[in-house]
Order: structure tokens, then C-alpha cells, then sequence
């Protein structure tokens, strides 16, 4: 086989793998978002589990109640989101935030903290559970050690959108523009 004849075989499969294999494989992949054995505890007093994303269009956000600007930020965000559903009059979209910082927001830390958004429930639990939801969601999170001994985290700064069924939708980027991020939610809702 000539040189010329090797790279055009290879350029084709190039092409077929990202016009046909690779969006099938990414399709299967965000199908099992979110799906897993953790069993986490709600501020509501329920489990959070495999089986919370189904029955209504959710959304899922990894962050923690120390957290100096993407996570107040994001519950701003939120917020703004269930403002709009409830001028449209629409119930607030079901919303799950669970700490990737387990050892300081306790059920009761993290309840306090998103108290305000209407429609939130904030999440936590054991670590070895929170690391298995980390896991499941296939998010980012990892502590950041601080002069002095303390710590922060690093974290995914996106919140993910499940339809009724508990099947990944899309993501909302960190600070996406209101009417893109509504755009999002209301399809998800009219799935």
C-alpha cells in the first residue's frame, strides 16, 4: 500500500469515527450520567439517590458552603432561574445541590446555605458516598490546601439537567446568559 493510500484510509476513519462512532459513544456515556449507589442525605429528609433524578425534570450542582464565588454566585443564578419559571407560571424547577465538602456542610450547614433559592435542596453525607456521586456525575472536585492550614475546593462549575426519566440533558454553563440558560430549562420541562 502506497503512502498516499495509508493517509487517506486514515483520514476516512478519522471521519468516521467523529461522524459516526464518537457521537454514539458520547450519547451512551451521557445516558448513564448520574446513575450509581450512592445514597446521600436531602435537606428535605429524603435520600438522594440514582432514583431522585427521575419523576421530574431536575437539575444537579457540585459546589460547597465555603465557597467564595462560583457557588453563591450559581444559587444568584438559580434563583434568577426560578423567578422567570414563576412569572411564567411555572412550579421551580427541582434542584439538587450537593457539597463536594462533606467534612464541613453537614445536612444542617448545607440546608443554611441554600435555604434562600426557592426550590434547592442541598445534599451531603458521608465521603465515601459524596465521592461516589462525584463519580456518577462525572464532575471535578479536589481540596486545595491554604497558607495558614486550611483548605478550599476546586470544583466543576456547571449545573446539569436531567429530564423526568433521570436521563443526563444538557449542561448550564457557569454564568451562561439568562435567556440561553432559560432556553435550556424550558425544553427540558417540555420534554
Amino acid at each position: 500500500m502506497s503512502l498516499t493510500a495509508g493517509l487517506g484510509l486514515l483520514a476516512l476513519a478519522s471521519v468516521g469515527w467523529f461522524a459516526w462512532l464518537s457521537p454514539r459513544m458520547n450519547a451512551e456515556a451521557s445516558i448513564d450520567l448520574g446513575h450509581g449507589d450512592y445514597v446521600l442525605e436531602g435537606t428535605d429528609g429524603a435520600a438522594f439517590t440514582e432514583a431522585s433524578l427521575r419523576g421530574a425534570p431536575t437539575a444537579v450542582f457540585f459546589g460547597f458552603a465555603h465557597c467564595p464565588e462560583v457557588c453563591p454566585t450559581t444559587l444568584g443564578d438559580i434563583d434568577l432561574w426560578q423567578a422567570e419559571l414563576a412569572e411564567e407560571g411555572r412550579d421551580p424547577l427541582r434542584t439538587y445541590f450537593v457539597t463536594v465538602d462533606p467534612e464541613r456542610d453537614t445536612v444542617e450547614v448545607i440546608g443554611d446555605y441554600v435555604s434562600w433559592v426557592p426550590g434547592v435542596v442541598g445534599v451531603s453525607g458521608a465521603r465515601e458516598e459524596i465521592d461516589k456521586a462525584i463519580a456518577a456525575f462525572r464532575v471535578y472536585a479536589s481540596k486545595v490546601p491554604l497558607e495558614g492550614g486550611g483548605y478550599t475546593m476546586d470544583h466543576s462549575a456547571f449545573v446539569l439537567l436531567f429530564d423526568d426519566r433521570g436521563n443526563f440533558f444538557e449542561p448550564i454553563r457557569y454564568q451562561e446568559e439568562l435567556e440561553s440558560a432559560m432556553g435550556k430549562i424550558r425544553r427540558v420541562l417540555e420534554k
